[in-house]
């Protein structure tokens, strides 16, 4: 008879796959994503894939963590699936949970996708009961005893919820024999007892369960909560938890707690650099601080791991060395060294600054560890503002005033000012100060040109200060809602304090924090590696990228950050000029057109002198003008004293000029008589406009063409009457000159109606600029100025997952973009396709724009490498998701 060979039992699959996975121990269950196992469990995967000392366990998946809440912790075989894995786990370690004699101890962790330190909870040596400690004394009475009473501390404090400072009193008169540990033990539980009216837990595997539920649980503390709502985390990303064999620092001189990164957080100098505590868990860290050595010390003077444990040093080394080969980036690493062991706890990629970032992304693509593209993703590009500014330096000490919204960037200490004049005249002075105003309005740009900073009481991060401070690169703070500013008495109160004209305070825009004090910064550094990361960046994007500029200085900066033309002039800015400003005031508020054109022909040529310095300077880039946008009572004065001094100046009596203020001005200026409806009504201003822009193009030379741009436009009528008015213009400036400027005419989209007429628009408009500020405001009916009142509220409420003034509203304001996009090609396959607004700079946004699109962004001039990367990136993933057949994910905000 045939014997046949007897095949090997088929490995009987792990059950509830999506619900728990292994690592260490009984191969391999699946890919190791962050979504699924938390950053936490993803990294221990990954080390124990690549062969290095993970001390076993399994992986509470992100999938068990939704499904325990439905279920409330225990339906469908909850309890099941965590016995199986222990079962697993204790076949694999030959130990058991609750044993006296063998007992596996557990450390049970908490993990999301991304790191939220501090946030999820850790309870480390579960399972450890007064049985189980007493077989653990018969090998070490002093490590049984001092590791029982960290794991009744711990429990106590985040499974039963009992206030650790009960324990104080007790713990710190104890001492550290053998002995006194036991009976400090026997009176912690004892207090346990007495505070929760139960005795303390006493089976190994309720333990467990009551620390699963616990480190769950922790997802939804108030911390927790808010740092989401800080960092735009979704709730729905859920919490994995990491069940893992304990090991021990806590044994004796051999043995100890550290943690390493493989390259310098603050440079990004490739060194491994670190901090070991020996005999001591990893609660001992932030307790015993002082005692904590270096992983290495260079010069060889001090005590260090590497001195002391040679051959763990060189484990360490080898393993960082591994991960950052496999895993392509820089690795921050937690470790526990048993009786001269290495065993490796957790990695994730570090923590860095900005810089460091840059740094390690450009020489780790250098270094063939990553590809370009992946440098490119790896940097958040947002993080390049603290690249561009001057930032709080990294020690300092902070006294915080008052908390607003960090609406533009930077830090800069001076003393304060309330009035814009006298922020304009500071610098002549020589003194640096702060314009702090409850609101600003275009009267004060000159004194924010002046300023060091500004600060405003109300507002949101796309009022009038936060656009005009990104667009000047200056630190700006908006809706400080905490301070009350007293204009007459020049007085500021903040959280209890006064403080006064001429006092010294200290802006972060990067974080909205209001410093009392001068507070030290350091300046911002451009690196080598920065330039080339750009350089990459435009190599990948298909987007171009334009800025936002008036001035001479507006325009240098936007080259000098790479934009590729100027994407919006906003001509009226050119408008508030101190020296300007009484003239435009005797064009508004001229009672004839004769008088009007008088005026007018004042403001001629300064206004084409101011365009043919951005000409010049863009070198025939392409310069988009805006036409006069605002209501022309923005122009006027609002107080009595301004207005009885303007009336001395024009020959009015004060009344009479208070009358006629009041005549222009409009209870919904936002929706009144601005843009293209002041150039019908006033064909007079477009045509000085038209002149001077023409004029300045063709005395520019070198083929110089401006793309003209009409704003607020609803009907195709509109656009072509006032196209008419600039086809007579040219007409009159090619007779008188001999020669015909060049230039084309276009629109802002930025009503609902517009969108939709898109189609039809197109057949008059060389081009379309997506004003999605005021896109914004018209869709959602929302006022920018007013909205930081209530939208915190509505975030917190889930209605509005992010500001839509910064980040593009997809659903609402996004579908009139690709409506836009979609009418206006159809009609017109040659149609330019822009955005101007602030969305211009927002990563997310730029993401959208390039998917429905669009031919490039115009932003503030600090914000364009921001752009350029930005940009980069959508065309990377969009390359990508093709290759997968799939589409793109929209990027978070």
């Amino acid at each position: 008879m045939k014997i046949q060979k007897r095949r090997p039992p088929a490995r009987r699959p792990h059950p509830a796959r999506h619900l728990v996975r292994r690592f260490g121990y009984g191969g391999d269950d699946g890919p190791a994503t962050a979504d699924l196992l938390g950053a936490k469990g993803a990294g221990l995967a990954a080390m124990a894939a690549l062969g290095l000392p993970v001390p076993p366990g399994f992986v509470l998946t992100t999938e068990f963590g939704r499904h325990s809440r439905n279920a409330d912790g225990d339906a469908d075989g909850l309890e099941d699936i965590i016995a199986d894995a222990v079962a697993g786990l204790e076949a694999a370690t030959g130990r058991r949970l609750g044993d006296p004699e063998r007992p596996l101890l557990l450390a049970v962790r908490g993990g999301s996708r991304v790191s939220m330190p501090g946030l999820l909870d850790t309870i480390l040596n579960v399972g450890l009961t007064e049985e189980v400690a007493a077989g653990l004394a018969r090998a070490d009475q002093r490590f049984a005893f001092d590791t029982f009473r960290r794991f009744i501390q711990s429990f106590s404090d985040r499974v039963l919820g009992l206030d650790g400072t009960a324990f104080e009193d007790r713990v710190a008169e104890a001492g550290a024999r053998p002995a006194e540990l036991r009976s400090l033990c026997r009176a912690l539980l004892g207090i346990v007892a007495e505070e929760t009216g139960e005795p303390f837990p006493t089976d190994s595997a309720s333990q467990l369960r009551a620390a699963i539920r616990a480190v769950l649980a922790s997802w939804d503390g108030a911390a927790a909560k808010a740092h989401r709502r800080l960092h735009l985390i979704p709730d729905d990303w859920g919490i994995a938890v990491t069940v893992q064999a304990m090991v021990f620092g806590n044994t004796g001189p051999s043995s100890g707690t550290g943690f390493a990164v493989t390259r310098d957080p603050q440079s990004g100098r490739k060194a491994l650099s670190g901090e070991f505590l020996f005999d001591a868990q990893g609660d001992d860290v932030v307790a015993r601080a002082t005692e904590r050595v270096p992983i290495l010390d260079a010069l060889g003077k001090r005590d260090s791991l590497a001195r002391r444990l040679p051959d763990v040093f060189a484990g360490l080394i080898a393993a960082t060395s591994l991960l950052e080969r496999r895993l392509g980036d820089m690795q921050e690493i937690e470790f526990t060294v048993e009786d001269g062991k290495l065993h490796l706890l957790q990695t994730r990629p570090g923590r860095r600054s900005a810089g460091a970032g840059v740094r390690i992304a450009v020489e780790m693509a250098l270094e063939g560890l990553i590809s370009r593209d992946d440098a490119l993703l790896r940097i958040d590009p947002a993080s390049l503002d603290e690249l561009l500014h001057p930032t709080i330096a990294p020690n300092a000490k902070r006294d915080v005033l008052a908390v607003g919204l960090p609406a533009s960037p930077g830090a800069a200490s001076g003393e304060i000012v309330f009035s814009a004049d006298e922020a304009e005249a500071a610098p002549k002075l020589g003194r640096r100060v702060i314009l702090v105003r409850t609101d600003t309005s275009p009267e004060d740009v000159h004194g924010m040109h002046g300023a060091q900073a500004i600060l405003t009481a109300r507002g949101g991060l796309t009022s009038h200060a936060a656009m005009v401070a990104r667009g000047m690169g200056k630190p700006c703070i908006t809706g400080a809602s905490e301070i009350r500013i007293d204009m007459r008495q020049h007085v500021l109160l903040a959280r209890g304090r006064t403080l006064r004209a001429g006092d010294v305070i200290t802006i972060d825009g990067s974080t909205g924090q209001v410093l009392s004090g001068e507070v030290p910064t350091r300046h911002a550094d451009l690196s080598p590696e920065f330039t080339l990361l750009l350089g990459w960046a435009d190599q990948r994007r298909r987007l171009g990228t334009r800025a936002n500029a008036e001035t001479p200085e507006d325009a240098e900066a936007a080259l000098r950050f790479g934009a590729e033309g100027i994407g919006l002039c906003r001509s009226e800015q050119m408008f508030f000029a101190p020296e300007r400003r009484p003239v435009m005031l005797e064009m508004i508020l001229a009672e004839t057109i004769a008088d009007r054109r008088k005026a007018l022909d004042r403001l001629l040529p300064v206004q084409r002198q101011d365009f043919l310095a951005l000409f010049r300077i863009m070198r025939g880039r392409p310069v988009t003008v805006r036409l006069i946008d605002p209501p022309l009572h923005e122009f006027l004065p609002r107080q009595d004293d301004e207005i009885a001094a303007l009336a001395e100046t024009m020959g009015m009596a004060p009344e009479y000029l208070r009358n006629r203020i009041e005549g222009l001005s409009e209870f919904n200026p936002m929706l009144g008589h601005r843009g293209v409806r002041v150039a019908i009504t006033y064909p007079e201003i477009i045509e000085m406009q038209t002149r001077a822009i023409l004029e300045a193009a063709l005395d520019a030379g070198g083929g110089v063409a401006p793309e003209i741009m009409v704003p607020l436009v609803l009907d195709r009528a509109e656009l072509d009457a006032v196209i008419a008015c600039i086809s007579q213009v040219a007409e009159a400036i090619a007779a008188e000159r001999g020669a015909a400027p060049a230039y084309t005419v276009g629109t802002m989209i930025e009503l609902p109606r517009a969108a939709l007429m898109a189609g039809d628009i197109a057949r008059s408009a060389a081009f379309f600029s997506f004003g999605t500020n005021d896109l914004t405001q018209t869709t959602l009916g929302i006022s920018r100025d007013d909205s930081a009142a209530f939208l915190g509220r509505y975030a917190r409420a889930g209605i509005l997952a992010r500001d839509p003034f910064v980040t593009i509203d997809r659903d609402g304001v996004g579908e009139l973009v690709r409506i836009g996009v979609e009418r206006g090609r159809a009609a017109r396959p040659d149609l330019i396709l822009g955005a101007c607004g602030e969305h211009g700079g927002d990563p997310a946004s730029i993401a959208f724009f390039a998917e429905v699109g669009l031919d490039y962004v115009s932003s503030s001039p600090f914000r364009v490498p921001i752009a350029r990367l930005a940009a980069a990136q959508a065309a990377i993933r969009s390359d990508r998701a093709a290759e997968r057949g799939s589409e793109p994910a929209p990027m978070a905000g």
